[in-house]
């Protein structure tokens, strides 16, 4: 949590302002790159202002994680109340995918990734985001099969974690050359297809 008491008006207008702003600054001197003097000065703010809303890069990517989640949050729940959840996953993956990649929070998010190694704080919002990723994605499953969600768990819970490294790694293919981007590309779709095949292949058990 970003605040610990009541949010005045406006405040989450203003966050959201700022988070806008500090992509664009991350998108043009990296994750690294930019400090917070040049995210309070992308911003409009003076420095001392920006540290109210933001003590550290840690803090900013917590407030980014809250934020895309947020977003997949309607995603997911569409998939999970499509007649065919495991095809609307497919479907939105294949279009998130190349999304990802021709915008600025693909490196941007590689970036994180790479930080979330050699800094602690960074590397715990980053697990935590990929573990509520992890649970929409098991409860696609689970809509999909008709297992139990935490059944659902247990079993695809690893398919999941494969699903969410073969899109981050989407995000890390080197632009420089577009034909081979273009085929490690459809290889990680292919792959992530093959994925969600096995899962559509389950059939639950019938006692008898």
């Amino acid at each position: 949590m970003l605040h610990s008491t009541p949010t005045p008006p406006g405040t989450e207008t203003r966050i959201a302002e700022i988070i806008v702003s500090v992509r664009t600054a991350f998108a043009e001197k990296g994750f690294d790159g930019a400090s917070m003097q040049d995210l309070a000065r992308a911003a409009g703010m003076s420095v001392g202002n920006f540290y109210r809303y933001f003590p550290s890069k840690a803090a900013i990517v917590a407030a980014l994680i809250a934020h895309d989640l947020a977003e997949m949050e309607q995603d997911f729940a569409t998939v999970i109340a499509a007649p065919r959840p495991l095809e609307a996953l497919r479907v939105l993956l294949h279009h998130r995918i190349p999304e990802h990649q021709n915008c600025n929070d693909g490196k941007l998010w590689a970036e994180i990734t790479a930080a979330a190694q050699r800094k602690p704080e960074i590397g715990e919002a980053s697990c935590r985001m990929e573990a509520e990723i992890l649970s929409y994605l098991t409860q696609i499953f689970a809509a999909e099969t008709g297992l139990d969600p935490a059944v659902a768990h247990d079993r695809f819970g690893a398919h999941a974690a494969f699903i969410i490294v073969l899109f981050k790694s989407s995000s890390m293919i080197a632009p420089g050359n577009p034909q081979l981007h273009g085929h490690l590309t459809a290889m990680i779709l292919r792959t992530i297809d093959q994925t969600l095949d096995e899962i559509s292949a389950f059939r639950p058990k019938v006692m008898t």
